[in-house]
């Protein structure tokens, strides 16, 4: 069979691209798609680094200028993996041009930009998504589909909870997660950007208000070298910490299920532990990603039964192992890969859009205004 091919550009080379270019790599191998992706280039500022990590990755060609990338006539798709503060400008720029967009999360590092880049989406003939993938986690993708069948009934409580550790030693360095010109928040935008998500993903339904606390607990770091991620080398100067450490927030649900939401990356001894529950009239469901193979269900009154996620009728699982065998990290982002190439192959718009993040920054705004001003926020 004879499929059509598709250049991919993609911006960024660091964590995010490296599982990016993983799933870009792959996704073709487990999965039947409509279209075939090629790894035409990839952007970096440095060209002597970009030019190794494209070389490690598998990227074909090397650009120092995004806007370069962006005009390559082998490139229609372009992949955002860059801080936030470039997002919107990159997008915005790639969909005139006619490209189509997947951009990290959160969207942009505010609600205007995240406007700006929802009509620029709207004007454009290119597809686009923003890249939540936790959506594409199995598990996550099957308690959606729970719901939405009406296993657990009229929803009623959400507990959803992300917590992390890595910038517990006040020693750490003051990377560009830490300052908000570049990152737009901390641990909120982060990974709280996340669960806010996965909340509304699983449950249909959308956080409608809050109410918020935001703290951050070491104020001055250690300048990081220029060259340096996460974890990098030290000038030895001191700088500001300019976003929140942890974000703690009640919301209400837009059919009056009642939300807590906590965000943290000063939770000692937790790795990743992106955590759901949802209580319902009928039912219960629990997740944590640390056991990410797992889903745990109550149904009837009775207590949590756990699920294996690894079925070949579970969401994405059948393209894999045998049962049994479980998926890991990367695997969400092969997914997230293959529902958009699956919507730009197909002509359909993918999910989450853009308009979707858009809601997420809203949500990520009101957490933020609550916090400052000690009051409870609608979100339009």
């Amino acid at each position: 069979m004879t499929r059509t091919t598709i250049g991919v550009g993609m911006v960024g080379y660091a964590f995010m691209g490296r599982v990016h270019s993983q799933a870009w790599r792959t996704v073709s191998a487990f999965f039947d798609l409509p279209v075939t992706p090629v790894m035409a280039a990839l952007s970096g500022r440095s060209r002597e680094a970009a030019t190794e990590a494209a070389a490690r990755m598998g990227w074909a060609a090397v650009e120092t200028d995004w806007k370069d990338l962006v005009n390559r006539d082998d490139v229609g798709i372009v992949d955002i993996c860059t801080p936030g503060d470039s997002h919107a400008e990159i997008a915005i720029a790639a969909l005139q041009a006619g490209k189509h967009v997947i951009c990290e999360k959160p969207l942009a590092n505010t609600v205007e930009e995240a406007q700006a880049m929802v009509a620029a989406a709207a004007a454009s003939p290119g597809r686009s998504m923003v890249a939540f993938n936790y959506r594409r986690v199995p598990a996550i993708a099957l308690a959606r589909r729970m719901v939405a069948a009406g296993e657990l009934g009229q929803i009623r409580h959400v507990r959803a909870q992300y917590l992390q550790d890595w910038i517990v030693d006040p020693g750490f360095p003051l990377v560009w997660r830490l300052q908000k010109d570049k990152a737009g928040s901390g641990a909120l935008g982060d990974i709280g950007a996340h669960i806010i998500d996965t909340a509304q993903f699983v449950t249909g339904q959308q956080i409608v208000g809050v109410s918020a606390l935001t703290e951050t607990f070491v104020k001055e770091r250690p300048l990081a070298a220029a060259s340096s991620g996460l974890g990098g080398s030290r000038t030895g100067e001191m700088g500001t910490v300019t976003v929140d450490d942890a974000a703690l927030f009640i919301g209400r649900m837009s059919e009056g299920a009642l939300a807590s939401f906590e965000a943290t990356r000063f939770a000692t001894g937790r790795k990743n532990a992106l955590r759901l529950e949802v209580n319902g009239s009928l039912g219960s469901l629990a997740f944590d990603f640390e056991a990410m193979n797992e889903l745990w269900v109550s149904s009837g009154g009775e207590g949590f039964r756990r699920v294996l996620v690894t079925e070949p009728d579970h969401p994405y699982v059948g393209a894999w192992w045998p049962p049994g065998h479980g998926l890991g990290y990367e695997h969400t982002f092969t997914h997230e890969i293959k529902d958009f190439l699956e919507a730009v192959g197909n002509g359909t718009d993918p999910s989450p859009s853009f308009a979707d993040g858009l809601r997420v920054q809203r949500v990520l705004a009101a957490v933020e205004q609550s916090a400052a001003e000690g009051r409870y926020k609608e979100i339009p």
